[in-house]
């Protein structure tokens, strides 16, 4: 059950520290000075939205998601990132982001929402799961840097 202090917001330049804070907490290190420049690149567009989960009015999650239109796959709206905060997990916050998620998606007439989670978080998977959403396909991702 979520706190009943929770409120979900659109993401705010003065959320910076507390956004990068999570995300090296997911395993990605941030620099606040990078989160804010990629949120700037984010705000305002009507095809991406930046959400936070505010707790007792400190940032504890953050969550990404935006529209993707692929040839093969149509138009939907994808779950690009998700973090809350270790000591706030299993509590109803990253559930109330999906949440705000789902409408978001459903404000731009998308009719289905797509997220990826990496094979070996198996926590991660099971709250999905949770959540009412069904493993599609398993997959590799490959890198190549191109050194710009």
């Amino acid at each position: 059950m979520a706190p009943a202090s929770l409120q979900i917001r659109p993401a705010c330049d003065g959320d910076a520290d507390r956004l990068a804070f999570l995300t090296t907490q997911l395993g990605y290190p941030a620099h606040p000075s990078d989160l804010l420049e990629r949120l700037h690149r984010l705000s305002g567009g009507f095809d991406h939205q930046v959400l936070v989960a505010l707790v007792e009015g400190e940032v504890m999650a953050w969550a990404q998601v935006g529209r993707t239109l692929t040839l093969e796959s149509g138009e939907q709206a994808e779950l690009l990132g998700l973090v809350v905060d270790e000591a706030w997990r299993g509590r109803g916050v990253g559930a109330a982001l999906v949440a705000a998620a789902e409408a978001w998606a459903r404000s731009r007439g998308l009719g289905r929402l797509r997220v990826r989670a990496n094979v070996t978080r198996e926590a991660t998977h099971r709250f999905y799961r949770r959540l009412g959403f069904e493993e599609a396909k398993r997959q590799v991702v490959f890198r190549k840097d191109l050194g710009a």
